[in-house]
C-alpha cells in the first residue's frame, strides 16, 4: 500500500492515508484514483457485492421514476380517503392532487408507519424540562425508553420533507424546529444527504436532537452506498467506510487526497463554542446552495488540495455546496452556545444511523472536546457497519466512559445491520451496546446480533418461518395492542414481499417503533 501523496502533515510516510481498493487490480474505473499496486486475491463475496452495486446503478433512473409514481399514488390515495374515497371523489370531480414537498406529501416510509406522536409525551416533556435532565437520564434502564422512542420517531421523520418535519416538531410535539439541511455529496454530485435539527424548546433548551435521513427505498445511490465495502484508513483511528464519509461531505474517492484534507486533526479549528465554524456560512431557511467562502476576487478557490496552501482555512478543499458534517457541527456550536444547559443527541435509521455514529467519530478525530462533553447519546436503528475493530475500540474509549452513550438497536432478521460483511475479506465490525429485539419484541443486550452476516445456512429456514409469522402477526397487532399498532396495507404488502427476502421487510421502521414501545427485557 503506498501513500496517496498528502505532503507534509501528521499523515507522513509512516502513517500514510490509505484507501482499500481490492478490486482496482481488475482495472474497473468505479473506484477512482488507485492506491493498490499489489496483486490481491478477490473473494467471491467482493465480486457479488460489486455486481449488485453495478446492477443497482444500471437501474438507478428506473428506480427513481418508479419511486415518484409509487409515492404519487400513495399520497393520492391517502389524501382522498384511500380506494373507495378516491373513487367517490372522481365521480364528484373533486379529487385532491398531491404536491411534492408540501405539508401533506408523505414519503413511502411515512406510509409504512404513519405514527408521529411520541410515546409517553407528557412524562418525557417533564423529564426534559428538569435542570438536571442530562444527569438523570442515565439513571434509567439501559437507554431511556422515552428518549429511544423519540429518537426512533425522529429517525423516521427524517425521511419527510422540511415542511412535514417542521409541522410535526412544532405542532405535534410542541417542541422547536431549528432547521433542515439538504447537503452536498461531492462524489455523487448531488444533494443526497438530509438532516434536521430540533430543540425541546426555543429558549433555555435542555435537549438538542440531530436526525440523519436513512436509505430511501427508491434511491439507487443510497443502496449503492449500503452495499459499498471500500474503506479509508485513518492512522490511530482505523478503517472507515468510504461511502459514509462521502455522505458526510468528508471526501471524494475520485480524488483520495480530499479525505486526508478533511480528516487531518490540524485543520479542525479546536473545540471552541465561542465562535462560528469559519468554513460554514449558515443562513436560516434553504441550505440547498450555500457558498462557504471565496477568494478576495469573489471567485471560489480551487477545490484541488494540491493547489492550496497550508493555512487552516485552506486545508479543507473548498466546497461550493454545504456538506452535512460541517453544517451540523457549525449549527451545534451556535445552539450549545445559546442554550448553556443543553446536551445533544444524534440519531438515524439505516444509512442515517451510520452517519449518526460517524458524526461524533469525526468530532473526536478533530479534537472537538467541548462538543463531545455536551453529547448525551447516539441512538441508531438498523445501522450498517461503519468500520473495523480498531475503529470500534477507539470510539468505545470515548463513548463508553464514564457511562454508555452509544446504543445500536437491531430488530430480528434486519438485513442492513449485517452489512458490510464481518469476515476476513471485508474486515467490518460493529461496536457499542447492541439492543437486539426478536420477533416477539423481547430485548437482549448483546455484543453482536445473531447471524451476523445474514446468509448463514443454519439461519435460512428459521428466517423464512419468522417472515411468515411476522405477516400473520401484522393482522392481529391492532386487536392485541390497540389502534396505534394497526399496520397499514402498505406495511402488510412489504411483509408479503419479505416472504421472498425476510431481511428486507425486517428493516421497516414499523418493527423498530414496536420494539421500543412493546419491548421487554429477556428474563434469563
Amino acid at each position: 500500500m503506498k501513500s496517496c501523496g498528502f505532503g507534509s502533515s501528521s499523515f507522513n510516510d509512516q502513517h500514510s492515508c490509505k484507501v482499500s481498493k481490492k478490486l482496482s487490480s481488475w482495472k474497473w474505473g468505479t473506484w477512482g484514483e488507485r492506491c493498490w499496486d499489489g496483486e490481491e486475491e478477490v473473494s467471491p463475496g467482493i465480486v457479488v457485492f460489486f455486481i449488485v452495486r453495478k446492477i443497482i446503478k444500471v437501474f438507478g433512473k428506473p428506480m427513481e421514476w418508479f419511486g415518484y409514481v409509487v409515492e404519487f399514488i400513495l399520497n393520492l390515495l391517502s389524501l382522498n380517503g384511500n380506494f373507495l374515497g378516491l373513487l367517490c371523489r372522481i365521480l364528484h370531480g373533486n379529487v385532491v392532487m398531491p404536491k411534492r414537498d408540501s405539508e401533506t406529501f408523505i414519503s413511502a416510509i411515512g406510509h409504512l408507519d404513519g405514527r408521529v406522536d411520541l410515546f409517553k409525551t407528557e412524562s418525557f416533556s417533564k423529564e426534559i424540562s428538569e435542570p438536571d435532565f442530562g444527569k438523570k437520564i442515565w439513571q434509567f434502564e439501559i437507554g431511556n425508553r422515552a428518549l429511544m422512542d423519540m429518537c426512533m420517531i425522529a429517525s423516521k421523520l427524517a425521511y419527510e420533507n422540511a415542511k412535514v418535519v417542521r409541522n410535526v416538531v412544532d405542532l405535534h410535539w410542541k417542541m422547536h424546529f431549528v432547521d433542515f439541511y439538504n447537503c452536498w455529496n461531492d462524489y455523487q454530485k448531488e444533494r443526497s444527504t438530509q438532516v434536521f435539527i430540533m430543540c425541546d424548546k426555543p429558549k433555555d433548551a435542555n435537549l438538542i436532537l440531530v436526525s440523519f435521513r436513512g436509505t430511501e427505498p427508491f434511491d439507487a445511490d443510497d443502496w449503492i452506498t449500503d452495499f459499498d465495502y471500500s474503506w479509508y484508513e485513518i492512522p490511530k483511528l482505523g478503517k472507515v467506510h468510504m461511502g459514509f464519509l462521502e455522505a458526510l461531505g468528508l471526501g471524494n474517492r475520485a480524488n483520495a487526497a480530499t479525505f486526508c484534507k478533511h480528516l487531518r486533526v490540524k485543520h479542525a479549528g479546536h473545540s471552541n463554542l465561542n465562535g462560528r465554524d469559519a468554513r460554514v456560512a449558515s443562513s436560516k431557511g434553504d441550505h440547498s446552495s450555500v457558498s462557504l467562502f471565496s477568494n478576495s476576487n469573489g471567485s471560489s478557490p480551487s477545490s484541488d488540495p494540491e493547489q492550496q496552501s497550508g493555512s487552516e482555512e485552506e486545508l479543507i478543499p473548498v466546497m461550493k455546496e454545504m456538506t452535512a458534517y460541517y453544517a451540523v457541527r457549525s449549527k451545534l456550536k451556535d445552539l450549545l452556545k445559546e442554550h448553556k444547559n443543553a446536551k445533544f443527541v444524534v440519531t438515524g435509521h439505516s444509512l442515517g444511523g451510520a452517519l449518526a455514529i460517524l458524526f461524533p467519530t469525526v468530532l473526536v478525530l478533530h479534537e472537538e472536546e467541548a462538543l463531545m462533553q455536551r453529547l448525551l447519546g447516539v441512538y441508531t436503528y438498523g445501522q450498517p457497519r461503519v468500520g473495523n475493530r480498531q475503529l470500534g475500540r477507539y470510539m468505545e474509549a470515548h463513548l463508553e466512559h464514564p457511562v454508555s452513550k452509544y446504543f445500536r438497536v437491531v430488530y430480528c432478521n434486519d438485513l442492513v445491520p449485517r452489512l458490510p460483511y464481518d469476515d476476513k475479506t471485508f474486515l467490518y465490525k460493529h461496536f457499542g451496546i447492541c439492543l437486539y429485539y426478536n420477533s416477539l419484541y423481547v430485548e437482549q443486550n448483546v455484543n453482536e446480533e445473531p447471524n451476523r452476516n445474514y446468509f448463514g445456512l443454519r439461519y435460512l429456514i428459521p428466517a423464512y418461518v419468522n417472515a411468515v409469522w411476522e405477516l400473520l402477526r401484522s393482522a392481529t397487532m391492532g386487536y392485541v395492542y390497540g389502534p396505534d399498532y394497526k399496520e397499514s396495507w402498505e406495511s402488510t404488502l412489504l411483509r408479503i414481499v419479505g416472504l421472498g427476502m425476510p431481511g428486507l421487510s425486517a428493516h421497516s421502521p414499523v418493527d423498530y417503533v414496536n420494539s421500543i414501545r412493546l419491548g421487554r427485557m429477556r428474563s434469563d
